[in-house]
């Protein structure tokens, strides 16, 4: 049983890494002042950044069907079945359309879709764990078992540099963010499972990065169980942001020391609410013991 793995950019991973890793990923669709961009195809990571800067209106689309079925198609032309990993349900509806279109008779029982209610790092992890899977032979339900039993071993602590992107897209009001950016506050946001929610506040960024290392701590020892973080997979990420990033990964490996902490931008579906300078970090229990 052949088995391809697919996902889409909101991973991180984009098409010419996913060549390089053994999978494949739709680029997903955004629009900048209402023209339609492919994410890795279109543009660049440094060219977003650059118009996000320049004050341009920026919007997130779901993957496009026809090019999701294209792609199906083209898979099962080549491969017995195909695990398709989409963003999580509950911050975008194209799992729920993905899940409905694989119930037509071409994709039943062929095209396994997996809701892993995971975004950006996380997700990525998820699909290194899925082509680990299918090249021990796992088939395409046991792999969408295997992601959706485990898709809440995870966690992502967000440190936003500026509330003027959260306040663009609603989750803060105007009146907050002003009083925010007055007191310098950094909001430090969570990802846990399906959404974004705030989790803490901090006055400086060291006191924000402090936050979020006893945060990972406390999920890797207390909910994972693993208290020297050798049966997790811990990761810092940012969004145009590297310096900072860099440093942080130090920050980290002092509570974890000898472990293997790797850098990532965060995917484009994040910056487009968090904006540049963000910096988060990652754990989540897993299999693999590198990435």
């Amino acid at each position: 049983m052949s088995v391809a793995i697919l996902t889409d950019t909101n991973s991180g991973i984009l098409p010419d890494e996913a060549e390089q890793l053994g999978v494949y990923s739709i680029p997903n669709p955004f629009y900048i002042d209402d023209k339609l961009y492919r994410e890795g195809v279109d543009i660049d990571h440094k060219r977003f950044y650059e118009l996000q800067a320049a004050g341009h209106e920026i919007h997130t689309s779901m993957v496009i069907v026809g090019d999701l079925l294209d792609q199906w198609n083209d898979l099962l032309s080549r491969y017995d079945q195909v695990v398709y990993i989409p963003l999580s349900s509950g911050l975008s509806s194209s799992c729920q359309t993905a899940q409905m279109l694989s119930e037509d008779d071409d994709y039943a029982g062929k095209v396994f879709v997996v809701d892993n209610r995971r975004i950006s790092v996380t997700m990525r992890l998820s699909v290194l764990e899925a082509k680990a899977l299918a090249d021990q032979g796992r088939d395409g339900a046991q792999i969408k078992k295997y992601l959706e039993d485990t898709a809440g071993d995870s966690s992502i602590y967000i440190m936003v540099d500026t509330l003027k992107y959260l306040k663009q897209g609603g989750r803060v009001t105007p009146a907050a963010a002003a009083i925010g950016s007055l007191l310098h506050i950094k909001p430090i946001l969570t990802i846990q499972g399906a959404k974004l929610d705030k989790f803490a506040m901090a006055r400086t960024v060291k006191q924000a990065k402090q936050i979020m290392i006893e945060a990972i701590a406390k999920d890797t020892h207390q909910r994972f169980g693993d208290p020297d973080g050798s049966g997790c997979v811990i990761s810092v990420a940012h969004s145009n942001n590297l310096e900072a990033a860099e440093q942080f990964r130090d920050e980290i490996l002092s509570v974890f020391p000898d472990r293997q902490i790797k850098i990532q931008e965060l995917s484009t579906v994040i910056t487009v609410h968090t904006g540049p300078g963000t910096l988060a970090c990652t754990t989540s229990k897993s299999f693999l013991k590198e990435i």
